[in-house]
């Protein structure tokens, strides 16, 4: 069955275990949950996918904040028709780019945001450390998470 995504009117804590699938920190989630506009992918009444647009450096870019998809629904496509949502939307709001950050250890998301055109563009050394509140010593995919990765997606030229 194939999901519907429109923007998400109630209570982000309805949603925030999804949230929680994409930021090991909460309180770096207490930080932004309730900012910007959040994108819900649901099959029926169930939420198998979110993504959250922030305002980003200046008027015309946006910031792809947090994006998760449930378990059983990954690899179905759903997280590329959020991004392609995210990307309508903002385009619709003037945005001309897309930016996201990830861990440089999380070679999943490294390889999703790529497959669907974001370009790398910067890294941030010790972005995911004790001081920035995120516990100590986090291995993902086998790679101790420390660094953060920026990639951005031009939206006036997507692919």
């Amino acid at each position: 069955m194939t999901e519907t995504i429109t923007l998400h009117t109630g209570s982000r804590q309805e949603i925030r275990a999804l949230f929680e699938l994409a930021e090991d920190s909460a309180a770096q989630l207490d930080t932004y949950l309730e900012l910007g506009d959040v994108l819900v992918a649901r099959v029926g009444d169930r939420a198998v996918g979110h993504l959250q647009l922030v305002p980003g450096t200046n008027a015309c870019e946006v910031e792809l904040k947090n994006m998760a998809v449930a378990g059983d629904r990954q690899g179905t496509g759903v997280g590329r028709r959020l991004v392609r949502a995210a990307a309508d939307l903002a385009r619709a709001r003037s945005a001309h780019r897309m930016t996201v950050a990830t861990a440089a250890a999380d070679i999943g998301n490294l390889r999703f945001y790529q497959r669907v055109g974001f370009r790398m563009l910067a890294i941030d050394r010790d972005a995911f450390v004790p001081a920035t509140g995120y516990p100590d010593e986090i291995v993902v995919d086998g790679i101790l998470l420390r660094d953060r990765v920026w990639l951005d997606l031009d939206l006036d030229h997507p692919g």
